[in-house]
């Protein structure tokens, strides 16, 4: 069941100056945040305590456009609107399959340089989001604008984890930053999410949802305070956002708790997206697929001649067929597009045609035995390959049979790309087709509008193997702390190689290698991490001998990518986190370590009265010196039982609980 309530503001033309002045509050459903509102000499701002904690104090926004600031000297010409509610819906993909999320909302309308603006509140037990909503109002059929800088005046000096990044040109990909506030320089370009720890184990997090038709934000320090930045339109720095009325920004969310794990678990992106466009869904099926680019594209000693062609993806094909791997994508070969190019290192070059497989590969081919076999066909391309042909090639793709592609190389969160990204997705769908966005900025709670977006990149991720050993495996925990709040992580996982921590207890000594790459970390590591990330289009990425007759393979043949419900049974950032889904009757905990030996317990109270059957990889005792070696047991368990469980430096450990009949 869908439940949406609209709230409209009529804002009226006449001033009240009691209401101008009045002090606007709006607490969370169990009134442990509270948000407040006032103006102050005719400019608007807002605090948020959580638990009777300021956390916000005066904190401005502004509104720059083009002809004029509406909120430099405003009104409110009426008293605002209030109301209380519950977002019940189901997703299709996603950490959970049923939200059931209440929510208080506030509708403040302001007047102020010619424009009527409501400022619209929600307030959420594990946070708030807010945005503006630009109605249709005589006079003004467009605006432009030049900035928001809203300003997040946090009180104290919270210890904040983000990456820091250059320009707004950027794939998101980056050892992530821990540092005091106040230690960012100003100007410092911030990606979100951003996590913020306050004292007395306070965590907020920085993001926004239902990024549509607008510039994507980031944050920045301007005067010792941390404002808002929008990605400016293309060839240009000054113009962020061009639209018609009536026209919203997405919500500017903060995500608030003392428990680390409710930011994880929180269903507040998607409560504040848009209800899914896309009616007929049972085309959608997630599942894990290979990614053979990663790998190298290995083949055994064969008769045929590997490259783009049948016999070489008819052996991943067979591979996925015989281990319950959902998917075969098709790169390239040899550092070869398998579609008709003649530029350089993947870039698109004169000639190039996404419709027009390389010589030797018959596609339809491809997805009719794919077919036979159970196994869906999906490609990599580049996004200025694709875009200008967009109509013709999905119409094609549908033609072959193809269920989905990767689109690359995206690198933007403009206004243009953001519309970019949107059609494609809505086109796709129409051709039923599944999309996942690689190079390609942070999601924002639309796979509840277009379920058919798999997952997004934004991260630094196993890919970098290939040609360095940059990331360590405590750096999956500044993912699942920060880029992970906002939802599906695509990572390059499944290598089974594990390098293990290096012994110099720095990366000097990692052996990088392009083809048949290592990674670092344990092998219980690797495997814990399907269920750590929130990821709807897991991959296989190694080559099929890797995980022949390998430890723990069998837990990658049958774990889930789309869960019914989440649970973080235990997490202490950059130390350790611990992680709970759960499929059907069945729950999955992965848990992972930073780069030391951690020592933790896993409650298993989340569970239904019943026993189940635990099924349970760990890090076996030499695994510092023989990093993919495990242990597996297996024993009963209930909801009254405390698990401890040890992992080795850069170590993992995951469970597996089968639902036994009474």
């Amino acid at each position: 069941m869908n439940f949406k309530i609209i709230s409209v503001c009529v804002c009226i033309l006449f001033y009240n100056a009691l209401a101008a002045q009045k002090n606007v509050q709006l607490s969370s459903p169990d009134g442990a945040i509270v948000f407040s509102f006032s103006l102050h000499q005719n400019k608007p701002q807002y605090s948020v305590s959580y638990n009777k904690q300021l956390l916000i104090k005066n904190a401005l926004l502004q509104l720059e456009m083009e002809d004029g600031n509406p909120f430099e000297n405003c009104t409110m010409p009426q008293e605002p609107s209030f109301l209380s509610a519950t977002e019940s819906y189901n997703l299709v993909v996603g950490k959970t399959s049923s939200v059931n999320q209440p929510y208080k909302k506030a509708v403040i309308c302001l007047k102020g340089a010619g424009y009527l603006v409501n400022l619209e509140v929600k307030t959420f037990n594990d946070g708030l989001a807010f945005r503006y909503v630009f109605p249709a109002q005589a006079g003004k059929k467009t605006f432009t604008l030049l900035e928001e800088q809203m300003q997040f005046n946090f009180t104290g000096d919270p210890v904040v984890k983000a990456l820091l990044l250059p320009n707004f040109t950027t794939s998101h990909e980056g050892i992530y930053t821990t540092a005091a506030l106040s230690s960012i320089q100003n100007d410092t370009l911030m990606d979100m999410p951003a996590l913020f720890q306050f004292p007395n184990h306070i965590f907020m997090a920085v993001t926004e949802a239902a990024l549509l038709d607008y510039a994507g934000m980031y944050l920045t320090k301007k005067n010792g305070i941390l404002t808002s930045q929008l990605s400016p339109l293309p060839n240009q720095e000054r113009i962020k956002v061009k639209a018609k009325l009536p026209h919203q920004s997405p919500w500017r969310v903060l995500m608030i708790s003392n428990r680390i794990g409710a930011l994880i678990e929180s269903n507040i992106l998607t409560s504040l997206s848009p209800a899914s466009t896309i009616k007929e869904t049972s085309w959608i099926k997630t599942g894990t697929t290979t990614f053979p680019w990663w790998n190298g594209t290995i083949v055994p000693d064969t008769t045929f001649t590997p490259g783009n062609n049948f016999e070489t993806n008819k052996y991943y094909i067979d591979f996925c067929a015989a281990n319950n791997v959902l998917y075969h994508t098709i790169v390239e070969s040899g550092g070869h597009e398998w579609y008709t190019n003649d530029g350089d290192g993947y870039q698109p070059g004169a000639h190039v045609d996404v419709t027009k497989p390389v010589s030797g590969l018959d596609m339809k081919a491809i997805c009719d035995y794919a077919k036979t076999k159970g196994v869906g066909i999906r490609v990599w391309v580049h996004w200025k390959a694709l875009y200008p042909k967009l109509d013709e090639a999905f119409a094609i793709f549908e033609q072959w049979g193809l269920s989905g592609m990767m689109v690359d190389f995206m690198d933007r969160d403009d206004q243009e790309m953001v519309n970019i990204q949107t059609e494609i997705l809505q086109k796709a769908a129409a051709h039923h087709l599944h999309i996942q966005f690689h190079g390609a900025y942070k999601p924002t709670g639309l796979h509840r509008m277009y379920p058919n977006e798999f997952t997004r990149e934004g991260t630094l991720n196993y890919e970098t193997y290939k040609w360095g050993g940059e990331l360590m495996p405590g750096d999956d925990l500044n993912i699942v702390f920060t880029r992970m709040l906002a939802g599906s992580a695509d990572y390059h996982l499944g290598g089974f190689r594990a390098f293990g921590m290096p012994h110099t207890g720095g990366r000097g000594d990692f052996k990088v290698q392009y083809t048949r790459p290592l990674v670092m970390g344990t092998r219980c590591h690797m495997l814990a991490m399907y269920v750590v990330l929130e990821n709807y289009q897991g991959m296989l990425c190694d080559y099929p001998d890797a995980y022949t007759g390998q430890p723990g393979f069998e837990v990658l043949q049958h774990i889930p990518t789309t869960w019914d419900e989440t649970k973080v049974t235990n997490a202490v950032v950059d130390k350790y986190v611990s992680i709970a889904r759960r499929k059907g009757n069945d729950w999955y905990i992965g848990s992972i370590a930073n780069n030391n030996n951690q020592q933790m317990e896993v409650v298993l109270d989340f569970l239904p009265v019943g026993k189940y059957k635990a099924i349970i990889y760990s890090d076996a005792s030499d695994a510092l010196q023989n990093p993919n070696h495990l242990t597996k047991e297996e024993k009963v368990v209930n909801k009254t039982m405390k698990l401890k469980i040890s992992m080795a430096a850069g170590g993992g450990n995951i469970m597996i609980l089968h639902k036994l009949e009474e």
